[in-house]
């Protein structure tokens, strides 16, 4: 029998039609959140803010700065999901937790910051690929968590970012990597596409 993770990862589809009539509570998007923010990222910086665009106005903003797509409206809410630049300097902060839990070491947190702001700090490039690789890991997470609470998703990549920056007020730092939808699914929704055979993209040494 498969566990509900697997199940919820074979379940998963890319939702592109929406019950506009259905809705649900901030506390279902907080919860939504709450599973995300448990990703993995790099030293544990914790490199990303979620945006939750779901009022009526704030999504025909949203709809406008994404080509039009209907589903940033029929969603019960939109997820802007954006790494964070310059997230070596927020490192201290968001290991404190695991300090006063017990969990790691000061000393230990002192090397990592130290390493995280050696590594980071002249190299834009570096810390652009971490923020679009934790705002990924959150989104991903995201879609599965929403996945398990009966609800619908996709993953959104078709948008104007300075736009949406613009329009959203973003910092210098927010980096908007992608946008999520969720919803209650209306009919007419592809069924997850078939995948390339594992034997055509693993190779095992």
């Amino acid at each position: 029998m498969k566990n509900p993770v697997q199940q919820a990862i074979e379940a998963r589809l890319s939702v592109n039609h929406y019950d506009a009539t259905r809705q649900f509570s901030d506390d279902t998007i907080v919860a939504l959140v709450a599973q995300a923010v448990r990703a993995p990222s790099a030293y544990n910086l914790q490199n990303w803010r979620f945006i939750a665009v779901r009022s009526d106005t704030a999504k025909s903003r949203l709809k406008a700065v994404a080509y039009g797509q209907q589903k940033v409206m029929d969603a019960a809410v939109v997820f802007i999901v954006c790494g964070t630049l310059a997230a070596h300097t927020q490192l201290a902060a968001a290991l404190q937790p695991s300090v006063d839990a017990g969990l790691m070491p000061q000393r230990m947190v002192d090397r990592w910051v130290a390493q995280a702001a050696g590594a980071h700090a002249e190299n834009m490039v570096l810390q652009r690929d971490e923020a679009v690789r934790s705002a990924s890991l959150a989104a991903m997470t995201l879609m599965l968590a929403a996945q398990g609470m009966g609800l619908g998703s996709c993953a959104m990549v078709g948008f104007d970012a300075v736009r949406l920056s613009q329009e959203f007020g973003l910092t210098d730092t927010d980096l908007p990597v992608i946008l999520v939808t969720v919803g209650y699914p209306a009919a007419g929704n592809w069924p997850q596409k078939p995948r390339k055979p594992v034997s055509d993209v693993l190779e095992v040494i």
